[in-house]
């Protein structure tokens, strides 16, 4: 009897909660996720390369490791220009080559000779990771690390001593120049080098040799919230190429079966992903502002031009991926002034054609909401607030988003991002305008993600529709802007 009124009492409570709360549940995450730190990461957007060292002077891209660290010699380095200037374009981080393949380190390590101590920068008392680093703090820019595996100029590249090696230079860095919030490892792997003086051509495994895992896994106990980027993850994926884009279909997710730099035949997987994948690894974009990763001053006229730049911007941060451009300083080390203005007017552009977003004032409406309650309505797409989202019931996989300006605009941009914290859902849907007496197809894609702009060829209309045409669950959309 006691037992059957105690249930009796339970369900009564629990039946008034629900009432209270108007309970609506809200959706089930749609596996793989992203953690909280792949999360920020995705809110960065932009961030900067900076490749500079004794490739810079003797205008290599790859340097055989065998240059005199006498070479490196820049008498006019500013690192607040570089700061001042990337932070100004809107970047959020900054990833610095600490030591690129010819094994070279800008830092006075304690285990190689190689490095900027031996050079004439500052009389050998030169620091520039640390400039960097400290550079970034005081902007208020993200720092990152680039390190290469392979070193050209290392006697024991090839053998079990380099990985030691290469582990206490990771300690050295992430001791004493962080927080960092990204460590990039690079691709190349092997081949010919000096390595000491045999010159000569070394293979390695790329996919056991550096024993990634472990070694992965002694930098996060030195520092858990730095992400790491290799072709295949395991935070963040190369897009397979260095074009800047990725593909218009473009999953945030995919199954990595290694997890190794220099990764072979997958650039496809790279710029699509996998609707399917069982890991959460977004795409990254690297691209360079000039032809080459280094400065080389025959390609001061070939610097990318603001539209270019635009361009890379809406293929890459337009698709779901974050873009990282290189901005290399010269020999003086600045940034040169050809870059500069590059810069300068894409961030013109970012400004003219992003300034005035037609749903603020606008009417929106849907075609369903979740439980018909305001906690999932249309209202959330257009609110500026990033944790609010508009969503359908569980076995509701599509709908339509109706906004109407009242009179008529033209439209040129639609701007949609998925609530990722709850997975990435569409898979297909299509934009369509009201031409004064019925709807017209605009343009159409697939995948949304953390972000998806569409350019449009300019309409003039008063009503613009969004149609959700499948989804592996019920559509979970943050946020919408029309510009």
């Amino acid at each position: 009897m006691l037992t059957r009124r105690f249930f009796s009492f339970l369900y009564f409570v629990l039946f008034i909660n629900s009432l209270r709360a108007g309970e609506v549940t809200s959706p089930a995450p749609v596996f793989p996720v992203p953690s909280e730190k792949q999360i920020a990461w995705h809110e960065m957007e932009m961030n900067a390369f900076v490749h500079f060292t004794i490739n810079t002077f003797t205008n290599l891209e790859w340097g055989m490791g065998n240059e005199s660290p006498e070479l490196f010699n820049p008498d006019s380095t500013n690192v607040s220009q570089w700061t001042d200037i990337i932070k100004g374009t809107g970047f959020k981080g900054l990833i610095f080559t600490c030591k690129h393949h010819d094994g070279f380190c800008l830092w006075p390590s304690a285990y190689t000779e190689h490095n900027i101590k031996n050079s004439p920068y500052k009389n050998g008392k030169g620091d520039l990771v640390k400039e960097v680093s400290d550079a970034c703090k005081k902007s208020g820019l993200k720092f990152g690390i680039y390190m290469s595996p392979w070193d050209r100029n290392q006697a024991t590249y090839g053998t079990p001593e380099y990985i030691t090696y290469y582990r206490n230079q990771l300690k050295e860095l992430f001791t004493n120049y962080g927080p960092v919030f990204e460590m990039w490892f690079d691709g190349a792997n092997g081949g010919t080098g000096y390595y000491g003086g045999t010159n000569e051509k070394r293979s390695i495994n790329g996919a056991t040799y550096y024993e990634w895992p472990k070694t992965i896994n002694i930098v996060r106990e030195m520092s858990p919230n730095t992400l790491f980027f290799s072709d295949a993850g395991p935070d963040i994926r190369w897009c397979g190429n260095e074009e800047g884009k990725v593909d218009e279909t473009c999953w945030a997710t995919i199954s990595p079966d290694t997890l190794y730099a220099g990764k072979s035949n997958t650039e496809t997987i790279l710029g699509r992903g996998s609707e399917d994948g069982n890991r959460w690894i977004p795409a990254e974009t690297d691209v360079s502002i000039r032809p080459g990763w280094f400065y080389h001053q025959k390609e001061d006229s070939l610097v990318k031009t603001p539209q270019q730049l635009f361009d890379i911007y809406l293929k890459s941060v337009g698709r779901g991926a974050l873009l990282l451009l290189n901005i290399p300083p010269d020999k003086r080390g600045l940034i040169n002034n050809n870059d500069v203005k590059a810069l300068a007017g894409f961030k013109e552009l970012l400004q003219k054609e992003f300034s005035t977003n037609l749903t603020k004032g606008a009417k929106i409406s849907t075609s369903a909401t979740r439980g018909k309650s305001l906690k999932f309505g249309a209202a959330n797409l257009i609110d500026g607030n990033k944790d609010t989202y508009w969503a359908t019931d569980d076995q509701t996989t599509t709908g339509d988003i109706t906004v109407d300006f009242t009179k008529t605009k033209q439209v040129k941009y639609i701007v949609l991002q998925e609530y990722i914290k709850l997975g990435q859902r569409i898979k297909s849907f299509h934009v369509d305008y009201w031409n004064g007496k019925k709807w017209e197809t605009l343009t159409s894609a697939t995948t949304i993600g953390y972000k998806r702009i569409l350019k449009i060829d300019p309409v003039q209309t008063q009503k613009i529709r969004i149609c959700f045409t499948e989804s592996k669950a019920c559509p979970v959309i943050s946020n919408l802007e029309i510009y």
